[in-house]
């Protein structure tokens, strides 16, 4: 494929960067050949040039499509190369939160720094027998494969981990282990993988230390060897150790710390064990305070201490070698404070009284003498002599520091071997799994000796990995039968040649150790002649002489020479070995007991630099070598060593795991990228990727690559061959032939072309994508005008019809103008002809009158103008006005229409909301809405003023009408006056005497107005007052009404809640009961499982000891138990072998374990009884409590509001009587004193007072019941103790009588009537006021008095009825037990009685012990002596009985031979009619008395054999009736009971049982057979219920059934060993149904596809997951409902009970929903959207199947929630704050970790869907900051529910049930 169809504009590219290593970047200018550079945009929108390399002419490395950005395995990349791998790792990392990554073999494991809850047990569980490819990357995936193939291949195992320090190579280690440990369990009782977690503490205290890069750094390289037996179970362990850094413990460096136990020894220094070894805090000492810094963070150096010495306990390590082994480490602390003085410059001395030198002198066994002569001098031995010589202080110090390492290797070397020795094992091991821990590569700025093995060992570990890599290469390529060739890889032998080759470094390094001169200069110069001239791989430095450069696979190191021959000879003082040799302490004897002599190899005295970091476990199997062997150099060894390990390894199946340090600063889920790549070129990752590249690097199935690029296919390429149809495309696609290989399964493609096709793939898409929206948007613009021309239609329609209604309105304004003009005209005419006629009559004024009417004539001329005018000015005005307005219409419409087309094409581009046009429409809504209210003001304003002008009109008129008549009267007046001149004076006289008498009128008139009217102010005032004062009462009346309503209905809903969740909390509380008491009956029964396992083990024991099924019973028999232990007990004294075979201390362990198991369930069983006894007696109280104290309020309530309805009417009326008597009287003396006005106001005056008082009264009673009934709500359960207003509720619901009520209702208002009342004001004396309360007092007392007497009265009666109640139930018992021993046999009968009369006796006794302690002793006395008696007389009875039996079966015998030889004679008429019957007849009176069948004692096995062990449950299923075994055993059952035969009860039953298990046991995986048993286990549960005589079970029988009930024995407690019973059975069906559904559940729910092409295969790396694609063999959802199916209808044809039936299908859809979400938690590649879509149309199935059975009742579909919703989670939109809230309230079955886990894994499958931003994960995570809820990431796939057995009584008539020949039950007899 050319370059320039890769990087054309828009294509991404990768750059190098100085800081992050590689920066994303976009071309924006395609590429063409010739091009010196590339135009880049960078993400942060910078441009760029980059220019390309004019050599090499290297493009840069594309980027990948963003669907395969955060893939599981990195070789799924379509571009493998650096940058790639770098930014995958990253995504994952620090978006997804995942730390692990798979890159093919290589699991990539990046140290978070933080703890992470992705290592339980759940997880565990979930990895467990899965591919390593089907799940998420994990430790315990690579853990999971090794076991895998160790059990399939039979081959030893390697996991490989390696990294660099604090990259988490110990915990990845350590959790490896503790997987092998949780999956195998272990071969015996020794706890061995518990033995071998409890190393880890061990080595890590000793062999770990803080360094700058790691708090829990191991300081040594360690392999352990876990074993296996045939079984695969773990059997033991042995670990080997590799490069002890003991110079740690002289020196360290600043923020380091020495290994972690010195710390924990001094943290513990206080300790009462601890005083002798003279420790003090840790900077006290000098080995442990050279970095500076003794403490770790957040870690408790005491409580590690204590977790060390239980791991020394644990693995057999006593109290005496502990304390042994921390006196040597605290003498080696104290060792390291010996200080040493300088005598001069040749010598050195030890003060004589040196503490620390004392002290470790002591804590060893040693002389002081000794030691501190040793300590500064040393021997020299010649050939002829020997030479005490002294040393000066450096060497000595070196010398005390080279003693000090010694012993700690010493004492390292004896651990390992004591903890090797603790979990070695006699169990032949037959394969094992090796975890290798080992530094990774290293370099630092100055590299020593220490680094330069480091690397040598990770140079032979890398060629190991290459060559298995390329190994698994070349055999894939072969399985498939495409061509290859041999790819190249870079191969490091010629590093691994030059280092341990002959004449190599190593080689080089030995020699000059031998030479007697021999220094690291020397040595510099003979590997600068040996290899620089011939080796490319070995160079010098230039500006040094003394170091020498190695190019390592990983990178160059530069080592310095100083050093290198001292830390190669690792030689110590002999003499100070002998002076430790001679110890009086054991412990170091036996450290140094193989100690040879430890001089250099040519004897050449200790150097300055004698300090060593090295230590090489030696191999066991070569202690007994020669001392030639004991002096190879520390190289050497190391080469050996390294030599084994290769070895082993190489025998073995390796699997690597690369541990990544993320950063330097150990800060949590923080990225740096140049870290990060260095250690990814160190740790081979880049090499694998390489190798991989090089070759076929993606590859497809056929059926994956058709599923993924159908969408690239036409209709006419589809053939039915698929492979041929994907060539043909393929070849069509993809033009060079050398991109893609066929293989007889896979398609293999070169790098890049995955994503060449996927961008295919989303450009067809993209098209597809882009017409799909074309048309839609072209449907919603369409669809959108519609809707806007509809609406511009309908608003027209409306303001035409506006603008109609207005024309009409202003016609008949118009006409109703012109009406009112021709009455006006009218009038005017009319007017002026009366004038004339006045004028005519009166001569003398007609000039008056002609002047005034021209004036008029004027006056109207100008009015008549000025309507002129009027009119025709707004004529012009309103036509003006038309003719602008549609003018202006005009111009708008034109206006609009331009604008709506440009808005028309505006919108089609941008407008693609509705809302928009919803809020056009409101306004425009809102504005007519306005303008409609706005004209109807007007109208109303119009109305008005037309009023007021009409009125105005009228009054004028008659105004002046009346001005002129008064006008007229004064003329006339005038005229008089002027006749009668001569009166004027008398008139005057008259006149101002009348204007006197008329002002003292109007003065009194007005006082009396003023009178009248302050009065009816007053009383105006008085009534609003009191309409005030009536509302404020009816309003708090109402609102008090209101109160007691919601009051009584929180009462109601509060009682409601509170028996509900008390209900709820009693149901959860019996539920938890149900499920420990059945895990512990599980857990008995795996006990006692593991119990039988351990007695099939043994020899067979003696004859007379093997137990028979007879003598077998269940776990709940006493008697069998018994005879069980005392028979085991009897075989380990009898049976030697059995001793042999078996632990006597497990055998205790068990049978205590047993005893304990008992009493623990039979305390349960009585728990679990007693809560759901007080469950239902509180539910029945509480029920009976609610309903009569609620009837007794809600009678109160409602006689109170119709009392209050009925006053408050009265009041109403009354105020209307008021009204109309002060507005109905308005003369002058209606409201005078002493009227009826007045006296009626009085009246109502009076009663408004009265009223008043009543309502105020009313409101007392009201707040006095809220009070009681709250106090009612807060103490319901203390009766005694409540206030005087909670009696109220009582007292009234005592009463039935509705007058009663009404009677004790106006007490009640009588006693809490408010004292301070306003009757003082109307009686003024108070006389009223104290007969009241006198009144008030007496009628309380009276009140309280009655109550009382009331009260005792019914505690009384109670009493009374409780005796009565008591005897009648005595008698009916006693009438019962009458009629029982009536129907009992004759020798039943005694038996009962006795019985009885025991029981009665007891009975007595303890009502005699409640009574009187002391007479109760002597009346147990009495009763335990008359039981005796009655014992004694009854076994004389029946004896008696039974001497009785045998006379009579002789007399029966012999009457049979009379009667026989008497029917031979001749009989007379008289003898024949005087015969007696004959005592043959009474057996068959008993035939009929049915339903029991009768076998002998002896067929009892055949029975057992017959109905159980040899039945098979499909025969009687499908031809028999459901449950008839167990009708056949409860009819035997019957009968031993009616002969009274107990021992033929419990054999019955114990047979029955132990033949049960025994079947389960032997056949338990078979579903049908195991719910057949269930059936007929819970049809004789429900049978011995049943027919048990109790009344509870008797309530469904036939009188035929209760007549069959058993009549002698009690079996409640056999009915609890069967019900217990029952409950094995059901866990043993859920497990063989959850085995069946196990394999069916992850592909039928996830992988496969039941809705074809919603989901796409994503590209898949080396590791491939199961396909999704349906081939055959392939569970699908089908399948589930199949087996669903089948489950369902073997039950039914069992008969399961249907309740039981819900319970299954409950805990079988609970399995599909947790296994189901575990898997979709634990798979990226599950987590999409067109997932989510799959899951919930599986789920949907599941529900109609559960539509179908009828079973949508039966809580099931409520145990899907969680998986509903987390496919719910996957198709939600995620992105704002609202989506965030909808999450956080949809997902309420989900927990925060499972929520934040589906997010962070949320995978677009497609380039349309986009991922999940951390912001939205951080978002949710806050919002769900404060739910209550465990931290646990999966659902428990074990929890099964607490099942219960609801009785379900049988309407079948044993006496029907006929037994076929087929069962061979022959030898039963019915009777």
């Amino acid at each position: 494929m050319a370059a320039s169809e890769l990087y054309t504009k828009f294509a991404r590219v990768w750059i190098p960067d100085a800081e992050e290593v590689w920066k994303s970047a976009e071309l924006i200018k395609d590429y063409k050949h010739g091009d010196v550079s590339l135009q880049l945009t960078l993400e942060d929108g910078t441009s760029l040039e980059h220019k390309l390399d004019p050599k090499t002419k290297n493009l840069p490395y594309l980027r990948n499509p963003d669907i395969l950005v955060g893939e599981n395995d990195l070789t799924a990349l379509s571009y493998l190369h650096e940058p790639a791998i770098l930014h995958n790792l990253k995504v994952r990392f620090i978006d997804s939160k995942l730390i692990y990554t798979y890159c093919g073999i290589v699991l990539v494991a990046i140290n978070p720094y933080e703890t992470l809850p992705i290592y339980g047990t759940d997880i565990i569980n979930a990895y467990s027998g899965q591919n390593m490819g089907d799940m998420d990357p994990h430790i315990f995936a690579v853990a999971e494969e090794a076991y895998k193939q160790m059990a399939r291949d039979e081959r030893n195992q390697s996991i490989i981990v390696s990294g660099e320090s604090g990259a988490g190579k110990t915990v990845s280690a350590k959790y490896a282990m503790r997987y092998f440990a949780t999956v195998s369990g272990s071969a015996s009782e020794a706890n061995v993988e518990e033995k071998v977690l409890a190393s880890n503490p061990i080595m890590e205290a000793i062999g770990n230390a803080k360094t700058t890069r790691n708090d829990n750094s191991s300081r040594f390289g360690k392999y352990i060897e876990i074993g296996f037996d045939s079984r695969y179970r773990i059997i033991g362990a042995n670990m080997r150790t590799y490069l002890l850094e003991k110079s740690r413990v002289v020196f360290q460096a600043e923020q380091e710390r020495n290994y972690h136990i010195f710390y924990q020894l001094c943290a513990s220094y206080q300790l009462p064990e601890l005083k002798n070894l003279r420790l003090d805090n840790a900077d006290y000492f000098l080995y442990t305070s050279h970095g500076g810094n003794s403490v770790i963070e957040g870690v408790d150096d005491t409580k590690e201490f204590n977790t060390t010495r239980h791991a020394f306990t644990l693995l057999g390590v006593n109290e005496s070698y502990q304390m042994g082994l921390f006196q040597v480490l605290a003498a080696i602390l104290h060792l390291g404070n010996v200080e040493i003085n300088e005598r001069d410059s040749d010598s050195s001395t030890i003060a004589p009284s040196n503490s620390h030198l004392t002290a470790f002198c002591e804590l060893v066994g040693v002389t002081y003498q000794d030691m501190s002569h040793w300590l500064c001098h040393r021997k020299l031995k010649t050939a002829t002599e020997t030479y005490i010589k002294t040393i000066p202080r450096l060497q000595a110090v070196n010398a005390r520091d080279a003693l000090a390492k010694h012993i700690y290797a010493k004492l390292f070397n004896w651990i390992v071997e004591h903890v090797n020795k603790a979990l070695v094992t006699n169990i032949k091991q037959r394969s094992f799994i090796g975890v290798l821990d080992i530094y990774g590569f290293e370099t630092f700025e100055i590299n020593s000796f220490e680094q330069f093995c480091i690397n040598y060992a990770n140079e032979k570990l890398q060629q190991q990995f290459n060559m298995h890599v390329f190994k698994l290469e070349q055999e894939e390529y072969m399985k498939e039968q495409i061509p290859w060739t041999l790819i190249d890889f870079y191969d490091n032998q010629p590093c691994i040649n030059l280092i341990e080759a002959k004449m190599g470094i190593l080689d080089l390094l030995d020699e000059e150790c031998k030479m007697p001169k021999g220094s690291d200069d020397s040595w510099a110069q003979k590997l600068y002649n040996t290899h620089l001239k011939t080796c490319a791989l070995f160079e010098k430095p230039r500006l040094s002489n003394r170091a020498f450069i190695i190019q390592h696979f990983a990178d160059k190191v530069e080592y310095q020479c100083d050093g290198f021959l001292e830390k190669n000879k690792d030689t110590v003082n002999e003499e100070q070995i002998h002076v430790l040799k001679a110890s009086k302490f054991n412990l170091l004897v036996e450290l140094f007991a193989d100690e040879e002599k430890a001089t250099s190899p040519a004897g050449q005295p200790l150097g300055a630099g004698g300090r060593t970091r090295l230590s090489i476990k030696p191999d066991k199997s070569r202690t007994g070598t020669s001392s030639k062997e004991h002096k190879k150099t520390v190289g050497c060894q190391f080469r050996n060593s390294l030599q084994m390990l290769m070895a082993t390894l190489n025998a073995t199946t390796p699997h690597y795991v690369r541990c990544i340090k993320p950063n330097d600063a150990k800060l949590a889920f923080s990225f740096d990228p140049k870290r990060a790549v260095q250690q990814l070129r160190a740790c081979g990752v880049l090499e694998t990727i390489r190798i991989s590249a090089a070759g076929f690097p993606s590859r497809w199935t056929y059926q994956e690559f058709f599923s993924r690029y159908r969408v690239l296919m036409k209709q006419k390429d589809v053939l039915s061959d698929k492979k041929l149809t994907c060539k043909n495309v393929l070849e069509n696609l993809v033009q060079d032939p050398d991109k893609y290989q066929f293989g007889k399964t896979k398609i293999f493609f070169r790098a890049g072309q995955v994503a060449y096709l996927e961008k295919l793939r989303a450009d067809k898409l993209r098209v597809a994508c882009i017409r799909i929206q074309k048309t839609i948007r072209c449907w919603l613009a369409r669809k959108k005008y519609l809707r806007k021309r509809h609406a511009a239609i309908t608003i027209q329609r409306f303001t035409r019809g506006y603008q109609a209604r207005c024309l009409a309105k202003f016609m008949r304004r118009t006409q109703a103008a012109t009406v009112i003009q021709k009455y006006q005209k009218m009038h005017v005419e009319r007017k002026r002809y009366r004038q004339k006629q006045a004028a005519a009559l009166a001569m003398q004024t007609i000039l008056r009158a002609y002047m005034a009417r021209q004036k008029y004539q004027a006056l109207l001329r100008e009015h008549k103008a000025l309507i002129i005018q009027k009119h025709v000015r707004g004529w012009l005005a309103r036509c003006w006005y038309k003719r602008c307005l549609s003018s202006l219409i005009y111009l708008q419409c034109c206006f609009r229409r331009m604008k709506a087309k440009r808005e028309l094409k505006k919108l089609k581009i941008e407008a693609r909301s509705v809302e928009h046009f919803k809020k056009l429409n409101i306004g425009m809504e809102n504005k007519i809405m306005q303008l409609q209210r706005k004209i109807d003001e007007q109208n109303k304003d119009n109305r008005a003023i037309n009023e007021r002008l009409t009125g105005m009109e009228s009054s004028h008129a008659v105004e002046s009408e009346r001005m002129r008549s008064e006008l007229t009267r004064l003329r006339g007046a005038e005229e008089k006056a002027r006749t009668n001149g001569t009166r004027a004076a008398t008139l005057q006289e008259e006149l101002e005497r009348l204007q006197k008498e008329l002002h003292t009128t109007q003065q009194e008139k007005k006082t009396i107005e003023d009178w009248i009217h302050n009065y009816r102010d007053e009383m105006e005032k008085m009534v609003a007052g009191l309409k005030d004062q009536n509302s404020l009462l009816k309003t708090e009346k109402d609102d008090l009404n209101r109160l007691i309503q919601e009051q009584s209905q929180q009462m109601t809903e509060k009682m409601a809640r509170a028996i509900v969740e008390e209900t709820q909390q009693l149901e959860t509380d019996l539920n938890e009961e149900r499920s420990r008491y059945q895990n512990l009956l599980t857990e008995h029964l795996r006990l006692e499982a593991k119990y039988d396992d351990l007695k099939e083990e043994m020899h067979a024991p003696k004859p007379g000891h093997r137990r028979t099924d007879s003598t077998h019973s269940s776990n709940e028999s006493e008697y069998t138990y018994n005879s069980e232990y005392a028979e085991l007990e009897d075989g380990a004294r009898t049976g030697d072998d059995m001793t042999r075979g078996i632990d006597t201390s497990l055998t205790l362990k068990l049978q205590k374990r047993l005893t304990e198991l008992e009493q623990e369930k039979q305390s349960l069983r009585d728990e679990l009884e007693n809560k759901e006894d007080q469950f239902q007696r509180a539910r029945a109280r509480d029920d009976a409590e609610h309903k009569k104290a609620r009837g007794a309020e809600l009678e109160y309530e409602s006689l109170k509001r119709q009392e209050l309805e009925s006053e408050n009417k009265k009041l109403k009326h009354n105020l209307t009587e008021m009204r109309q008597s002060l507005l109905g009287n308005k003369g002058t003396d209606a409201g005078a004193p002493g009227s009826p006005a007045y006296k009626v106001l009085l009246d109502q005056l009076n009663a408004s007072c009265e009223e008043l008082d009543v309502r105020k009264e009313e409101v007392l009673i009201l707040r006095s019941q809220l009070v009681s009934q709250k106090e009612a709500m807060q103490h319901k359960d203390e009766k005694e103790t409540m206030t005087e207003p909670s009696h109220y509720v009582e007292d009234v619901s005592k009463l039935k009588d509705l007058d009663e009520i009404k009677q004790a209702y106006v007490g009640l208002k009588e006693t809490n009537r408010s004292p301070t009342q306003d009757f003082r004001q109307l009686n003024e004396d108070g006389e009223l006021w104290l007969v009241y309360q006198g009144l008030k007092e007496t009628n309380r007392l009276l009140e309280s008095q009655l109550q009382t007497q009331r009260r005792g009265y019914d505690i009384e009666v109670e009493g009374l009825r409780g005796e009565l109640q008591g005897v009648k139930e005595e008698n009916q018992r006693q009438q019962q037990l009458l009629a029982q021993n009536l129907q009992l046999p004759p020798e039943a009968r005694i038996e009962a009685s006795l019985q009885h009369e025991i029981t009665r006796l007891t009975n007595e006794n303890l009502e005699i012990m409640a009574d009187d302690p002391t007479a109760s002793r002597e009346a147990r006395v009495t009763i335990l002596r008359r039981m005796v008696d009655l014992m004694e007389q009854l076994e004389k009875q029946d004896k008696t009985i039974r001497k009785l039996k045998k006379q009579l079966k002789v007399y029966s015998k012999r009457i049979g031979e009379m009667g026989a030889g008497q029917g031979d004679g001749q009989t007379s008429p008289g003898q024949t009619v005087d015969e007696p019957i004959r005592p043959v007849n009474i057996p068959r009176r008993e035939k009929d008395f049915q339903g029991m069948l009768e076998y002998k004692k002896e067929d009892e096995l055949k029975l057992v054999k017959n109905l159980i062990l040899e039945l098979k449950p499909r025969g009687v299923a499908v031809n028999l009736i459901p449950g008839l075994p167990a009708y056949i055993l409860f009819m035997c059952l019957r009968h031993a009971d009616y002969v009274n035969d107990d021992q033929k009860v419990r054999t019955l039953l114990t047979s029955t049982i132990n033949s049960i298990k025994k079947i389960l046991k032997k056949r338990g995986n078979d579903f049908e057979t195991v719910s057949f048993w269930l059936s007929n286990t819970c049809r004789f549960l429900h049978c011995l219920k049943q027919y048990s005589g109790d009344e509870a079970f008797m309530k469904h029988n036939s009188s035929r059934q209760n007549d069959h009930c058993l009549s002698n024995f009690d079996l409640a407690e056999y009915r609890q060993v069967i019900s217990d019973l029952a409950i094995q059975i059901y866990q043993q069906l859920i497990k063989c149904m959850e085995n069946i559904l196990q394999s069916m559940i992850v592909p039928g729910m996830l992988e496969h596809e039941t809705i074809q092409g919603v989901s796409g295969v994503k590209p898949t790396g080396l590791r491939k997951r199961t396909s999704s694609i349906a081939d055959e063999g392939t569970y699908t959802l089908d399948s589930i409902l199949r087996q669903l199916n089948t489950f369902h209808s073997t039950m039914c044809q069992h008969g399961t009970d249907p309740e039981l039936i819900k319970q299954v299908v409950k805990q079988q859809f609970y399995i599909i929903g947790a296994v189901t979400l575990n898997n979709l938690l634990l798979r990226k590649d599950m987590c999409s959207w067109s997932k989510g879509m799959q899951i919930r149309y599986n789920v949907s199935q599941l529900e109609e199947w559960l539509r179908d059975k009828a079973l949508m009742v039966c809580g099931a579909k409520e145990t899907l929630e969680p998986l509903i919703q987390a496919a719910q989670l996957l198709q939600v939109k995620k992105k704002t704050d609202e989506d965030a809230e909808a999450i956080c309230s949809m997902c309420h079955a989900l927990t925060t970790a499972q929520i934040v886990k589906v997010l962070n894994l949320y995978t677009p499958v497609n380039e349309f869907e986009e991922r999940v931003t951390v912001i939205f994960i951080r978002t949710i995570q806050t919002r769900l900051r404060d739910r209550c809820e465990t931290a646990q990431l999966l659902m428990d796939t074990k929890m099964i529910y607490p099942v219960t057995f609801p009785f379900n009584p049988s309407s079948l008539a044993l006496e029907t049930i006929q037994i076929p020949s087929s069962l061979n039950l022959g030898f039963l007899t019915r009777v």
